[in-house]
C-alpha cells in the first residue's frame, strides 16, 4: 500500500473511523487481486521476446484498474475484512452513533447464563447512558433484557456474529454502518406479522447503550419519555406511545421486567 494511500487513511481515521475501516478493508481486497492476478499470469504464460519493461508497466496498470474496479462489491472480500478490522481493531461507530471511551469497555466472550449475570454486565454502561440522559440506569438493562430475551436471542448477522443491538433499533435512512438484516415480529393493525427488516451493528455493547442514549436524547419523538423517566409506568408506557415498538402488550411486558430488574439488583447489593 503506498505511502500517501496510508497518509490519507490515517487522517480519514481521526475523523471518521467506520470510513476509514471501510477503505482499508477496500485497498486490502485489491491488494489481494491484484496478487492473485499476477500469481495466475505467471503460472500460465511464460516470459517472451515482446516482454519489456513497457509491457510489464502496461500489466500492472490493468491489474490495478481492474482489482479496483472488483473491490468494495456487495458480499466481497472487503467487507469479510471490514467486519473482522472493526473486531479487532475497535473501530469507532458510524456518523450516527456517538463517540466513547474505549478503555472502559468490558464488552465478554460469551453471552451471560442468568438473569443475574445480564444485570451485573451491563451494569456500567448502563450508568454512563444515565448519565447522558437522566433515565435510571435499571430502566434500560430492563429495556436491553426484555429485546433480548436477557441475552439469549440477540440479533446476529449473516454469519453468525453478534450486531451487539440491546436494543433492536433499525438502521434507518441516516445509519452507515453495518447492518444485520433477519426475520421478526412487528404488529401491523394489532396483528403479528413476520418482516425481513434491518438492525444497527456495533462493536461492542458499550455502543449500543451509547446509541440509544443518543436516541433517546436528541429525538422529539422521546421527549417525554425523557422528561417522565423517574417513574417505570412512566417510562414503559411513554416508549409505547412513542412508537419505540409495535407490541401492543410492549409497556406492560416491559414493567413486569423493570421490577425484575429491580429484584435482582436489591439481591446482589
Amino acid at each position: 500500500m503506498r505511502v500517501d494511500t496510508l497518509s490519507a487513511l490515517r487522517s480519514a481515521a481521526a475523523q471518521d473511523p467506520q470510513r476509514a475501516v471501510k477503505e482499508a478493508a477496500k485497498q486490502f481486497e485489491a491488494l489481494f487481486m491484484q496478487e492473485l492476478m499476477k500469481s495466475m499470469r505467471q503460472a500460465t504464460m511464460s516470459s517472451g521476446l515482446l516482454d519489456n519493461e513497457g509491457t510489464k508497466l502496461a500489466t500492472e496498470m490493468m491489474d490495478t484498474e481492474f482489482a479496483g474496479k472488483m473491490s468494495g462489491l456487495p458480499g466481497g472480500l472487503a467487507a469479510a475484512i471490514e467486519r473482522q478490522l472493526s473486531r479487532q481493531m475497535g473501530a469507532a461507530a458510524p456518523d450516527a452513533a456517538p463517540k466513547i471511551n474505549r478503555t472502559t469497555q468490558t464488552t465478554p466472550l460469551r453471552p451471560p447464563t442468568s438473569a443475574g449475570e445480564f444485570v451485573s454486565m451491563h451494569g456500567e454502561a448502563a450508568k454512563r447512558a444515565e448519565q447522558a440522559t437522566g433515565i435510571p440506569a435499571t430502566f434500560m438493562v430492563a429495556q436491553a433484557a426484555h429485546e433480548t430475551g436477557w441475552g439469549k436471542k440477540q440479533i446476529r448477522m449473516a454469519d453468525g456474529s453478534n450486531s451487539f443491538n440491546l436494543f433492536g433499533i433499525k438502521a434507518t435512512a441516516d445509519w452507515k454502518g453495518p447492518v444485520a438484516r433477519i426475520t421478526t415480529t412487528e404488529y401491523v393493525d394489532g396483528r403479528p406479522r413476520k418482516l425481513t427488516q434491518s438492525f444497527r451493528v456495533y462493536s461492542s455493547y458499550e455502543e449500543s447503550f451509547a446509541d440509544y442514549a443518543r436516541l433517546m436524547k436528541t429525538s422529539p419523538r422521546y421527549r417525554e419519555v425523557v422528561t417522565r423517566a423517574d417513574d417505570a409506568k412512566h417510562f414503559a408506557q411513554g416508549l409505547q406511545r412513542a412508537g419505540y415498538a409495535t407490541d401492543p402488550a410492549y409497556a406492560e411486558k416491559l414493567g413486569r421486567v423493570i421490577n425484575t430488574t429491580l429484584r435482582l439488583q436489591r439481591g446482589m447489593a
